[in-house]
């Protein structure tokens, strides 16, 4: 089924996260927001500049209703507190990896009190740990590993239970790192705990902008 102007116009701010931050701060020429989205979605023989305009002021309308919303969620994780880990590796296992081979280099990590987190993918297996044990991973797994990132750190934000129940903090804290400019390599959650790994160069600017 063929999209709307509006659906359109919506779907593109949407897909541009700085576009659609300074829109709902009001900094936006509806003009030539206008003129770039049916420049780059190619309408521009198709329908009005016009209809774009207002399509984007409504979706604006829309977004300031959020931004009483956003305060509940600023407030929570005003509440977090935020943990850096350097020197973090990533594997990417594959599925038929021995698990009583996990199983041992999990216990000595543990023991050690150091980090270790598996993922279960539909056709692999993300190992996250610090780079200390990165020598026993390629050692126990050789032919296994699929993948290796190195050169990362991990950011642990723990935040108050409320985060169980309030909606929209993931959009919220993903749409800060990709306004930012900071990959997130991986990035996984447990309770209280929402966890990203990201380059370790970015460090100090992810702690610049989770500050609440």
């Amino acid at each position: 089924m063929k999209k709307s102007t509006t659906e359109l116009t919506v779907d593109y701010i949407k897909e541009h996260p700085c576009i659609k931050s300074c829109l709902k701060k009001g900094l936006i020429n509806y003009s030539s927001l206008a003129r770039l989205v049916a420049k780059d979605l190619n309408i521009e023989k198709k329908t009005s500049k016009e209809a774009i305009l207002i399509a984007a002021r409504r979706f604006h309308d829309k977004l300031k209703k959020e931004a009483g919303h956003e305060k509940k969620i600023e407030s929570l994780l005003s509440k977090s507190e935020l943990e850096i880990k350097n020197k973090i590796v990533v594997f990417i296992l594959e599925k038929n990896i021995n698990f009583d081979i996990v199983e041992q280099v999990q216990k000595q990590v543990k023991h050690e009190n150091g980090t270790f987190y598996l993922l279960e993918g539909s056709r692999s297996y993300t190992l996250i740990t610090q780079e200390r044990y990165a020598g026993i991973i390629d050692k126990k797994f050789k032919l296994k590993i699929a993948k290796k990132n190195t050169g990362l750190a991990m950011v642990d934000l723990k935040s108050p239970k409320d985060i169980e129940t309030t909606v929209g903090v993931l959009s919220y804290l993903t749409a800060l790192f990709a306004e930012n400019g900071v990959n997130i390599v991986e990035f996984f959650s447990c309770w209280i705990d929402t966890l990203f790994i990201i380059p370790s160069n970015d460090v100090s600017k992810v702690i610049n902008f989770l500050k609440f």
